[in-house]
C-alpha cells in the first residue's frame, strides 16, 4: 500500500508558512478566546459569552454547549486551562485516517461537491500529488453540464501532462466515466481521478446522477473506490448541510476542505466529524498546485488554538 506523504523538512516548512501567515491575516479562536476572556475568571456570565463565541467559529451550538457543560464540570476557571481542556476535547473528536491507494491497481477517487466549492482546482492538486509520488494518473471530465469545467479541467491535466477523458457539453456523464473506466484499465493507470457536476438548484437530478455514474463503476469491476467530497472551508453551516446531503445519498469515504486559508474558521470540522462520523483526507490550503497537505488532527487543532 501507499500514501501520499511529503518529506518532512518540506512539509515542516509548509506549515510554518501557513500558518504564520494566517497569523498575520486573521485571529485564530485561541488569540480570540484570550483577547475576550484573558484575565477574567469563567463564571456563568463569561462561559456564556464563551459559548457563542464557539459557535461563531463553526463549532456548532450543539457540540459548543457540551463543550462548556465539561468546562462547567472541571471548575476549570481562567481561560488558558479552559483552552487546554477544548484542545484535548476536540482532539478525542476528530478521526484521523490515511487514504490508501496501491499502485499497479487501478484506483478510483469518485469526487464529489457542488459548484464553487473548489472542486476542479482540489482535483488538480490531487492528481499532481500523486503523480509526483509515482502514480499513473487519469482524469474524467464527468462535469458535463458545465462547459467551462471541462475546459479547466483539461488546462489541468495538459500542464501536469496526464490524460484526460472528456465528452461534449450536455454528454451523458455515466458514458464519460464508462470510457475513462475502459482506458484505464487498457493503459494501465493507478489512479482514475473523476470530476463530478455540482449543480445545487437540480438537487434532486444531480443525485441521481450521481447514483448513476456509481452504479457505472461498480458494475465495471471491483476497484478500490474513494468517494471524496470537497466542501469550502469558509461556508460553515452550509457545508454541513452538503456533507449530511452527498453522504445520506451516495455515503461520503472522505473529505477535502478546501479554501481553508485567512478567511475560513475551521470549526466545521468539528461539527462534520461528531455529528457524521466523517474523516478529512487532505485541507486546501491556498491557490497553488501544491497547496494541499493530508489532515492531521494535531496540527489542525494546534494552529486553532494558537
Amino acid at each position: 500500500m501507499a500514501f501520499f506523504k511529503k518529506n518532512k523538512d518540506v512539509e515542516d516548512n509548509d506549515k510554518k508558512n501557513f500558518y504564520e501567515e494566517s497569523r498575520t491575516t486573521k485571529d485564530t479562536l485561541g488569540q480570540k478566546l484570550r483577547r475576550l476572556f484573558g484575565g477574567k475568571f469563567l463564571n456563568e456570565e463569561s462561559l456564556s459569552e464563551l459559548e457563542e463565541t464557539l459557535i461563531t467559529a463553526d463549532i456548532g451550538p450543539k457540540l459548543s454547549i457540551e463543550l462548556i457543560e465539561k468546562l462547567k464540570k472541571k471548575s476549570i476557571n481562567n481561560i488558558e486551562n479552559g483552552i487546554e481542556m477544548l484542545k484535548n476535547e476536540l482532539k478525542n473528536i476528530l478521526i484521523e485516517k490515511n487514504i490508501l491507494l496501491e499502485k499497479g491497481k487501478l484506483n478510483i477517487i469518485f469526487v464529489l461537491g457542488v459548484n464553487g466549492v473548489g472542486k476542479t482546482t482540489s482535483i488538480a492538486k490531487l492528481a499532481s500529488l500523486y503523480k509526483d509520488e509515482g502514480f499513473k494518473v487519469m482524469l474524467a471530465a464527468g462535469d458535463t453540464f458545465r462547459a467551462a469545467a471541462t475546459e479547466q479541467l483539461t488546462k489541468w491535466a495538459t500542464l501536469l501532462s496526464i490524460p484526460i477523458i472528456k465528452q461534449g457539453e450536455g454528454a451523458d456523464a455515466a458514458s464519460v466515466v464508462f470510457d475513462a473506466i475502459d482506458s484505464s484499465i487498457a493503459k494501465n493507470i493507478d489512479l482514475l481521478i473523476i470530476d463530478t457536476a455540482g449543480r445545487l438548484h437540480t438537487k434532486h437530478n444531480l443525485m441521481e446522477e450521481l447514483k448513476k455514474i456509481e452504479k457505472i463503476i461498480n458494475n465495471k469491476g471491483k476497484f478500490n473506490k474513494i468517494n471524496l467530497l470537497v466542501i469550502d472551508g469558509t461556508t460553515g453551516q452550509n457545508a454541513f448541510n452538503q456533507a449530511d446531503s452527498f453522504n445520506k445519498t451516495i455515503g461520503v469515504d472522505g473529505i477535502l476542505l478546501s479554501k481553508y486559508d485567512s478567511t475560513s474558521k475551521g470549526g466545521i470540522i468539528f461539527n462534520i466529524q461528531k455529528m457524521l462520523g466523517i474523516p478529512f483526507f487532505f485541507i486546501g490550503t491556498g491557490e497553488k498546485i501544491n497547496n494541499i497537505e493530508i489532515f492531521n488532527k494535531n496540527d489542525f487543532v494546534e494552529k486553532i488554538f494558537s
